[in-house]
């Protein structure tokens, strides 16, 4: 039986997120620039990443504290070979409930039929444009909209489910909020939108490129009437919302404006073994090391928990707080997934 582990503020650990890899295909300049991850980048070694046994294995310690979802991101994670092979292993787990992955989308048309097969159930989408030469600048290599939208495709006829993650800036793609809505409402699939957020400390990002979520609403409920619906459950980052008179849906992940600190219950696992309880933190806790010297599970447990019991994460409402002053050194989301 899982023992439920609580932080601090009386928050529960239910979620990982396990990034496979810190290498991206994408330059997106919200999460890798290419100016700072150029071509002499000093990504990972090989030997510094988690095997997939190390995974599987802290993913059963985790589990006994009471996570029942594992999210796998990177950077890119279908850029790390033999993927499928990992979500067989993380499908054996007990207590697993739910296992999806976040992917830019260009690998995934050769790769979905693969995934679904060994066990994953769903995954989340990135993409911000419908236009392709809007798109292009945004990912930093000109990688066409048709590579994405062929990869949610082959994610749909493979069974998976999807959602689609749009991050929106003022000035660069407010004018495609309404394209994606109409687009995705017609294909069926849900559409978040994310504020733009400091996530790293490479971005660039001002408050004033912040499209708040309540702007975003407002534009689609003029052309497409929204009513707001619950939470599926407690911990959602998403706001939901219902396109009036259907079962068609929205979502709004509110992180600078209406932070959802409180009720967060995700820790972030870096592809180099590093436990991380918030994704604006500036510092993780080495687990690889433990595993690799021989730490038994007990003790391994025992880190995890008291890691997490010392939790006192909450970014986004401090900023809520304190912007424009407050700034810190913050881990890049490319290593630890969004």
């Amino acid at each position: 039986m899982a023992v439920q582990v609580l932080d601090s503020r009386k928050r529960p650990l239910r979620d990982i997120r396990i990034s496979v890899t810190d290498k991206c295909n994408f330059r997106c300049q919200y999460c890798m620039p290419a100016e700072i991850f150029g071509p002499d980048y000093p990504f990972l070694p090989q030997h510094k990443l988690l095997t997939f046994e190390e995974i599987a294995r802290l993913a059963r310690i985790f589990t006994s504290l009471g996570v029942s979802k594992i999210r796998i991101t990177g950077g890119e994670p279908l850029m790390r070979r033999d993927l499928p092979a990992l979500i067989r292993m993380l499908r054996q787990v007990d207590g697993v409930q739910d296992i999806a992955m976040t992917t830019n989308g260009s690998l995934l048309a050769k790769h979905a039929e693969a995934l679904k097969a060994a066990g994953l159930d769903r995954v989340t989408v990135s993409l911000d444009s419908l236009d392709d030469e809007r798109f292009g600048k945004i990912n930093g290599r000109g990688y066409k909209v048709a590579d994405v939208l062929a990869g949610i495709e082959a994610a749909a006829q493979a069974g998976l489910g999807v959602k689609i993650n749009m991050v929106v800036q003022r000035e660069v793609n407010v004018d495609d909020i309404l394209p994606m809505a109409r687009y995705f409402r017609e294909q069926g699939h849900i559409l978040r939108f994310i504020e733009f957020m400091d996530v790293g400390n490479t971005n660039g990002w001002r408050l004033d490129q912040v499209v708040p979520s309540r702007e975003i609403v407002e534009m689609i409920h003029e052309e497409m009437p929204l009513e707001p619906i619950d939470p599926n459950y407690y911990g959602e980052v998403a706001s939901r919302y219902r396109y009036a008179g259907s079962e068609e849906e929205i979502g709004l992940i509110s992180s600078v404006t209406q932070a959802f600190c409180s009720t967060c219950t995700r820790a972030r696992l870096s592809a180099e073994g590093k436990m991380y309880n918030c994704l604006f933190a500036s510092s993780g806790f080495d687990l690889r090391e433990p595993l690799r010297e021989g730490s038994d599970d007990a003790q391994i447990r025992e880190l995890i928990s008291g890691y997490w019991e010392q939790r006192q994460d909450r970014y986004s409402e401090e900023r809520l707080l304190h912007t424009p002053g407050l700034t810190r050194d913050k881990v890049e989301m490319s290593h630890i997934g969004g």
